[in-house]
């Protein structure tokens, strides 16, 4: 494995940062996942939007621009040879002092990670996935938007734990209004009457990449797609639950709080606009190598 550091690449073993690097000691920083489809990376432009969005928004700025990013993480793919995967991209703050101060920092960070992804067994894309409500909720929206891709998930992980004590896959994160936020890690859709949902930004969602390319899928299949507020009623009574993710990619869910969502199967639209993911996937973008 090859990992990139600030223009150079080194094996695992010898890739290591400064201890007083502020993304380690405060989270400050942003960062991207982005997947490796047969050599070709996918939507990366939209990732390094977001990326330089999130940057902007925490007041950092990134030491590299959108094309010597993109070519750095060509770089990083190909010093890998890795055909299918994931790509880690974070920007820290960089070194500095101990003290919340980000303006005593040099120089930005950039590190850009390739590895194999499995965020869920295969047998769960059949079957569906089963979650639990977390008791953690997502942070209010006046505090920290939910649009900044920042290192600090410490909430994300506190869900996640409740999940692994639950014995389910994911946990679904509710606003601090009670309304439905997102998971973990992915947007989550309930399917009604034809229509998939989704909630706003507003909600503590965040703006998936993999969320818009499910809004593409759908207005090509015709189905309605909205952003509105949601409760957990609107996914118990859901006829089809889904999850979106750069690393789950599509994922149906089955199940929430142990009551089961429609007939407790992955359904239909689900694996049609799963489909779609995939077919979408194979064909867009140009071979890294």
């Amino acid at each position: 494995m090859k990992i990139y550091i600030d223009g150079r690449l080194y094996a695992r073993e010898d890739a290591r940062i400064s201890v007083f690097d502020h993304g380690l000691l405060y989270g400050d920083g942003v960062f991207e996942g982005v997947r490796i489809y047969a050599r070709r990376v996918f939507r990366l432009d939209a990732h390094l939007a977001r990326l330089a969005a999130s940057a902007h928004a925490i007041g950092l700025a990134l030491p590299l621009d959108r094309a010597q990013l993109a070519e750095a993480v060509r770089e990083t793919v190909r010093a890998n040879r890795q055909s299918d995967g994931y790509i880690r991209l974070v920007v820290t703050r960089g070194d500095g002092p101990l003290g919340l101060d980000p303006t005593t920092c040099a120089r930005p960070r950039v590190i850009i990670i390739v590895a194999d992804v499995a965020v869920y067994p295969a047998a769960l894309y059949e079957s569906g996935i089963r979650i639990v409500t977390a008791a953690t909720r997502q942070v209010p929206v006046a505090s920290v938007d939910p649009r900044i891709k920042s290192l600090n998930y410490l909430k994300n992980v506190l869900a996640r734990l409740e999940a692994h004590a639950a014995g389910a896959a994911e946990a679904l994160m509710l606003n601090g209004d009670g309304f439905v936020a997102e998971c973990t890690a992915d947007n989550v859709f309930a399917v009604r009457d034809g229509i998939v949902r989704t909630p706003p930004a507003t909600e503590g969602a965040l703006d998936g990449i993999t969320r818009a390319v499910v809004r593409e899928l759908a207005a090509e299949s015709g189905l309605a797609f909205r952003e509105e507020r949601l409760a957990r009623y609107d996914l118990f009574t859901a006829n089809e639950c889904f999850l979106s993710g750069t690393g789950a990619e599509l994922v149906p869910v089955v199940a929430l709080d142990g009551r089961p969502i429609a007939d407790g199967r992955p359904g239909a639209l689900t694996r049609r606009l799963t489909a779609g993911l995939r077919a979408l996937a194979e064909r867009e973008g140009e071979p890294v190598f």
